[in-house]
């Protein structure tokens, strides 16, 4: 199973809320309600979102064994 604890984590050690992603960083809502139920994202979207925060993939999601 994919997590995104990870991009919260990243989140909170950067000082970003998730109303600034959406409001001032053009982050959509469907994609952060995506990211919070741990729903599939898009590589383009990974990528989108490690540029904007200036992190790696594994800063963002994680595998966890079911």
């Amino acid at each position: 199973m994919i997590s995104y604890e990870p991009f919260f984590e990243t989140l909170k050690r950067k000082g970003i809320t998730q109303y600034d992603l959406e409001n001032h960083m053009d982050v959509s809502k469907g994609t952060l309600d995506s990211l919070r139920n741990n729903k599939n994202i898009t590589l383009l979207t990974l990528e989108s979102l490690c540029i904007l925060l200036n992190c790696q993939p594994w800063d963002i999601f994680k595998f966890v064994k079911e």
